[in-house]
């Protein structure tokens, strides 16, 4: 059932809005992070630039008749791009009189990779389906890509609905953006605005690559707790700086070790010190567990299982009604989502109940079998996730390379997808002895695979893990 897809390939296969690509071994993994893999072109969005967007950016450089040492990047609006230029003092002698945004930076600059890392880690990018539309509309492409999509004035409302529903939250407390990163973004800029008497962040978990991010070069002052069942030491800080603390940012599980926190303390904690408390509810989903008594915002990557399909990049920031924020403190720093986005979200999200249940119902067995296999070391995993994560007692390499499931970045896929997370997210920390003493402090293995299991069979995933009983 499970085949081998080329390297570079993107996954979804000949879908030009794909975010995952195929890296099928363990050598074209290394090649890549090396930046030496000529065959991978694509990538997720925030990482890897879409080819659309490069060839608005050559049409650019010849509508204005920029020069050859300048480099045009494009952002989600002008909002941004006046937002990144001011923050990093670039100034544009161009008026651009484009829709989107548009920043000119010098080639191979300072300017250019913060430019690139507040792309990466906010997730401002241009729509893909924008650019596709811009370009077609300029004649640059000579076909739009065919898919299954919702009329223009449903679009919106069956997202919100949805997403209302799910969370048990009135719809006007729902705001959609243009990626989880940006809702995240929006969210911890809104709180720090809001409560500027207090100037700390607190990372509670070891959370995904770029959430920690944001919360180390975005905040006024950041703390970390990398243990989540370490709520004592988090406590105690409390008791001398609590009133210090804006918000507490937490994933619920965590991302790649599935860990879970104890809601009721951390949101006790919360209440005591008067801390919002933010919760990505990514892996949670609003249909895996209720968040509606703990947190005050929960954001949600819309590109994960609400999609399922791996071709669109989307988030969104839910407010509670119990807590005393309002969508108007956070709606300022985010852009809504391109029309198109939502048009193929709307369709793909009205099967989100019943995508979770055969995912939750898959992930359960898996485990169940998984626990039986002698070539499993660990298994990392919650009991309300279609995630799971696993160490081998066999050569990773050779165990990612029998593997024929898709294999590449994201998660939340009807498809199963397997991805080497430390090596993808964490390469820079693999590579030098610092980040391998972090690695290791934190209990986080190297040669980890995460899995995100499908909608396919359980017997046929079974038998693909079956495979590796014979290397």
């Amino acid at each position: 059932m499970f085949k081998p897809v080329a390297c570079g390939e993107t996954l979804p296969q000949g879908n030009i809005h794909a975010v995952s690509v195929s890296i099928p071994t363990f050598r074209d993994i290394i090649s890549y992070e090396e930046g030496i893999n000529s065959e991978i072109k694509r990538g997720y969005p925030r990482f890897v630039l879409h080819p659309y967007l490069q060839k608005i950016a050559i049409f650019l450089e010849e509508k204005y008749g920029l020069k050859k040492n300048q480099e045009v990047v494009l952002v989600s609006s002008s909002k941004f791009a006046r937002l990144i230029c001011d923050r990093y003092k670039i100034k544009s002698k161009i008026d651009f009189k484009e829709e989107f945004g548009v920043i000119l930076v010098e080639k191979n600059s300072p300017d250019l990779e913060n430019v690139l890392s507040f792309i990466q880690h906010v997730g401002c990018n241009l729509s893909s389906r924008y650019a596709e539309d811009f370009l077609f509309k300029n004649r640059l492409i000579k076909s739009l890509h065919v898919e299954e999509i919702v009329e223009k004035e449903d679009a919106k409302n069956i997202i919100i609905s949805t997403l209302s529903s799910g969370y048990n939250q009135p719809k006007q407390n729902i705001s959609l953006s243009v990626s989880g990163m940006n809702a995240i973004y929006a969210v911890l800029k809104g709180l720090q605005d809001k409560r500027s008497e207090r100037d700390t962040i607190v990372q509670l978990g070891w959370l995904y690559l770029d959430c920690m991010n944001i919360v180390k070069n975005y905040s006024k002052k950041a703390k970390i707790f990398y243990d989540v069942k370490n709520l004592e030491a988090l406590e105690e800080y409390l008791k001398i700086e609590g009133q210090r603390v804006t918000a507490i940012i937490t994933e619920v599980p965590t991302n790649p070790l599935l860990q879970n926190v104890d809601l009721r303390h951390l949101k006790s904690l919360c209440e005591k010190h008067d801390i919002a408390l933010v919760i990505d509810a990514t892996f949670a989903t609003p249909y895996n567990i209720n968040l509606k008594p703990y947190a005050d915002i929960m954001i949600e990557s819309l590109t994960k299982f609400a999609c399922g399909n791996a071709d669109i990049l989307m988030g969104c920031f839910v407010v509670n009604e119990n807590s005393k924020y309002s969508y108007e403190d956070f709606s300022q720093y985010t852009d809504e989502p391109y029309i198109k986005d939502m048009q193929r979200l709307a369709f793909e999200i009205q099967g989100y109940g019943s995508r979770m249940k055969k995912i939750n119902s898959n992930s359960k067995k898996l485990i169940e079998y998984l626990k039986t296999k002698k070539f499993v070391k660990k298994i990392y995993f919650s009991s309300f996730c279609g995630v799971i994560s696993l160490t081998f007692t066999k050569s990773f390499e050779k165990v990612y390379d029998t593997l024929d499931f898709h294999k590449g970045p994201s998660l939340g896929t009807e498809f199963t997808l397997v991805m080497p997370y430390v090596y993808l997210a964490h390469y820079d920390l693999i590579t030098c002895k610092d980040g391998r003493e972090l690695l290791k402090d934190n209990d986080i293995p190297i040669d980890l695979l995460r899995v995100s299991v499908g909608m396919e069979n359980i017997e046929a995933i079974k038998k693909e893990f079956d495979k590796l009983d014979y290397i």
